[in-house]
């Protein structure tokens, strides 16, 4: 017998696919086109077993779909700029563009190996010049649009690195290189994308996307959080400045005492010019902007703030009102100033108290009398509203409107509609990124970069400056340029674009990725777009997903696209998980590395029981390359699709691995060791009447198809798929094992259902089932073979399953033709020796039949 060796069948396959070009797709308008696309990788060094599973279960449904008749785009790229290449760089001592490159060799090596059937003539890197140039030509456009724009902003700095830092490069408020280095807000010049130009679209169209997952949509929904309401404007106290303040509580407006800033927002530092608190306000917004937002707009952070020694009035009553700067207000919301009411809200409530600001009531439950001095908390539900003027007695929800058409009568406020989305900001003061296309020149100002100049290519002969800095600010050769407009000495924009950018419009890019005329070449992609199954990890539920999405919107504006969202469907994966243990000095260790409850690193005992989610940072990762050496990669795929449905996480089993392992070498030994037969004989063509135990088995041939079938295109249910072909594999197991001889019927029977099973195996295990085909008889790649359809009649059952009761109870089960009708069911049932025991004398009172399979007495 042949042992199933797959090291050495699973390169030959891999290579005969690739010499016949199966997976490498052109348009063809005479087949329904499919696209599948997974969230392409950072190149970071190896594929972990979160990359396996994301591609595994794409992979699944390319070579589906290609079985089905679809003309399938599976494409796979390389979102290759970013911050984690400059780590590394300086980690190892060698080049970003060094390290990326590398890696990607690497893990594209990885990537065959698994099998996966990807189009790799269409591969792209982001990093390459002949993709960014084109994200820069779409940069200019929105420039030529309004759709870009620049504007001062705050930035982490860190004065030892002279750089830049990420959020998640601040740690206790210093810099993540140097842990005794305090992290400073800069006020830097920074490039945005208007984003909420489309946030009332990008809002709408969540309901046209049916194929997305609901918790994502809410994720969507929230981010870009429509609130309706009003502007209210208060006149500053001598100035002529007007303060705008969104609220979605313009009845309470009769009751603001004071209102607040943000710290970090850019009108502070005017308002407070000159006046006695300067500095100690300074002081307050720079200790603000260390702490982190979610920490100061949580409900146990205290409530702080400054005076600022300025004073508004308020709109309607005309009373003056104190400034103050407060620690939760944020700049993101509304205006970033806010109109503070004591005694309705509760932060202001605290924060009135702390200070010893006045309060007044403005709303009044309709069954008692609430007093300021006896409040010990603020009135947050309706009421009546009170001390309001023309208003008061109305009840307050229903004001909302009247005092927003009052406030614009008098010209101090209007009705709006407000997002929490704000405007992307791209800028990255990095070096591994694409270069911005702007030049500042002195006479010119702000000029885009003609577009015959493009790409603005990004120096590869640069290294780091220390502390990981970007070179570009102190290269003369990059940045010094001359002005296209007039000639004069100009200087080129130093920064980089946001990462985010390269993975907002790649999936298009896939539709024509050697076209040198432009972007896209239109006819490719209104033939591929949208994508019609994106899958990816639920991390990614907000900010690539939005951006995509307004990336589309703006493409679709500009002449490129046709479609208006890009994405169909929309699968997010769980994530991988093992069971860990964890030592407080090694952090999580694998069972191997621990021995009676210690660490055997360092002795120490060990926690148990944790699951974690697989990842370098904890050490809890699981080498697949380990894992195909040994097994070979369609146990690994196998494993990843039968452990756990997609959507959820997936626990780590050492035993699952083996199981899937024993699986395939029994399937492998069952067509092996009936090869001869096999090989010679077609399968059942449905002419010949069937023995009762070989109808069994063509019955379960075709109620496998179904299964399989509905479970891959309608839920993607891959373990329970598999779980059925295993079933199928037990029923002709057992027929063999029955010690029958198997006549020339039978090995037809048992050749359907066997060639059925390889068939259906072949998404999920590809080597191993175009190794068995052979085998099998067959001169033809599976990759090319039609998935099967099953015969309805073949589903019929001649006989079902009827269940007795008597008085409520079970007492028998009995199996009838499905021929009878509802009176023979009745005789037949009452006629069951086990029923009559029950029955007994009683009387008989009443039969009842529930759709031919509950027969229920009462006596």
């Amino acid at each position: 017998m042949k042992k199933y060796k797959p090291q050495e069948i699973e390169g030959k396959w891999q290579s005969f696919w690739e010499k016949k070009g199966y997976f490498n797709v052109t348009e063809d308008k005479t087949k329904k086109k499919y696209y599948l696309l997974e969230m392409f990788p950072y190149p970071s060094g190896k594929i972990h077993m979160g990359h396996v599973r994301n591609y595994a279960i794409g992979d699944v449904v390319a070579r589906y779909k290609r079985m089905k008749g679809f003309n399938v785009l599976h494409p796979m790229g390389w979102d290759a700029f970013g911050m984690p290449a400059e780590n590394a760089a300086i980690e190892n001592n060698t080049h970003p563009a060094k390290w990326t490159y590398n890696n990607i060799n690497y893990m594209r090596a990885q990537l065959k190996r698994m099998g996966f059937s990807y189009d790799w003539e269409r591969e792209l890197a982001t990093c390459r010049s002949e993709y960014y140039r084109w994200e820069q030509l779409i940069f200019l456009k929105m420039f030529k649009k309004d759709l870009a724009y620049r504007k001062k902003t705050y930035v982490n700095w860190c004065d030892l690195c002279q750089t830049v830092l990420a959020n998640e490069q601040v740690v206790d408020g210093c810099c993540w290189r140097h842990l005794d280095q305090e992290v400073t807000l800069k006020e830097m010049d920074s490039w945005f994308l208007k984003t909420t130009e489309y946030a009332k679209e990008l809002l709408e169209y969540c309901d046209k996307l049916p194929g997305w997952p609901g918790k994502v949509l809410t994720m969507q929904r929230n981010w870009i959080g429509e609130s309706h309401g009003a502007i209210i404007r208060f006149p500053m106290v001598d100035s002529d400045h007007v303060i705008e303040v969104f609220t979605t509580r313009q009845d309470t407006i009769f009751g603001a005492t004071f209102l607040c800033f943000a710290p970090e927002h850019p009108f502070v530092r005017e308002l407070i010019k000159g006046v006695p608190k300067e500095k100690e306000v300074e002081e307050f917004v720079e200790r603000t902007l260390k702490i982190d937002t979610f920490m100061r707009t949580a409900d146990f952070t205290v409530k702080e703030g400054v005076f600022t020694g300025r004073y508004c009035l308020n709109p309607v009553t005309d009373e003056r009102m104190p400034i103050y700067v407060a620690n939760f207000v944020l700049y993101e919301y509304g205006t970033g100033a806010i109109m503070a009411v004591p005694t309705h809200d509760q932060r202001d409530f605290e924060f009135a108290k702390k200070y010893g600001l006045p309060l007044r009531i403005v709303i009044k439950p309709r069954d008692k009398e609430l007093t300021e001095d006896e409040m010990t908390e603020a009135y947050v539900d309706e009421g009546v509203l009170v001390n309001s003027g023309p208003f008061d007695g109305m009840p307050n929800m229903k004001a909302l409107d009247s005092i927003a058409d009052y406030l614009e009568s008098k010209g101090r406020g209007y009705k709006t509609v407000n997002y929490r989305l704000k405007d992307w900001g791209i800028s990255r003061q990095r070096y591994w990124g694409a270069p911005i296309p702007i030049i500042y020149c002195p006479k010119c100002g702000v000029v885009p970069v003609p577009e015959d100049q493009l790409p603005v290519l990004l120096p590869l002969d640069l290294d780091l400056k220390e502390g990981g800095g970007s070179p570009l600010p102190f290269e003369v050769s990059f940045y010094e340029t001359k002005c296209p407009n007039c000639g004069e000495v100009a200087k080129r924009e130093t920064d980089t674009m946001d990462t985010f950018v390269e993975s907002s419009w790649y999936f298009d890019r896939f539709a024509s990725p050697r076209y040198e005329s432009g972007p896209f070449d239109k006819g490719k992609v209104a033939y591929w777009l949208p994508v019609d199954q994106y899958i990816g990890g639920i991390e990614h539920a907000i900010l690539h997903l939005l951006y995509s999405r307004f990336y589309t919107k703006v493409l679709r504006e500009m002449g490129y696209l046709k479609t208006d969202e890009p994405f169909t469907n929309l699968l997010t994966q769980g994530m991988v998980c093992k069971e860990t243990f964890k030592c407080m000095e090694h952090g999580y260790l694998f069972p191997e590395e621990v021995r009676e409850g210690r660490c055997i690193l360092c002795g120490k005992e060990v926690e148990i029981g944790s699951s974690v989610k697989m990842s370098k940072s904890t050490r809890n990762v699981i080498d697949p390359q380990k894992l195909i050496d040994r097994y070979g990669a369609d146990t690994v795929r196998m494993f990843c699709l039968f452990a756990s449905p997609p959507e959820r996480d997936l626990e780590w089993s050492g035993e699952g691995v083996e199981g899937a392992w024993r699986f395939l070498n029994r399937v492998w030994r069952l067509v092996d060791e009936n090869r001869e037969a096999m090989s010679n004989i077609k399968p059942y063509d449905g002419i010949l009447p069937l023995p009762s135990d070989l109808k069994d088995i063509h019955r379960k041939t075709h109620q496998t198809i179904k299964k399989v079938t509905e479970d891959i295109e309608d839920r993607f249910h891959f373990n329970t798929a598999i779980s059925a072909i295993m079933e199928l594999f037990n029923k002709v197991n057992q027929f063999f094992n029955n010690g029958k001889e198997i006549s020339e019927i039978a090995w037809s029977i048992i050749k359907e259902a066997v060639d059925t099973m390889v068939i259906l195996l072949h998404p999920v295990v590809p080597h191993i089932t175009e190794e068995l085909w052979r085998t099998l008889g067959y001169d033809n790649s599976l990759a090319i073979v039609s998935w099967p359809t099953y015969k309805e009649e073949a589903l019929e059952k001649e006989s079902r399953l009827v269940v007795i009761q008597v008085n409520g109870k079970v007492r028998s089960r009995i199996e009838v033709p499905v021929s009878l009708n509802e009176k023979e069911i009745q005789d037949q049932a009452l006629g069951d020796k086990r029923v009559q025991h029950f029955i007994g004398d009683k009387e008989i009172k009443k039969v009842i039949i529930v759709q031919k399979k509950l027969v229920s007495v009462v006596v």
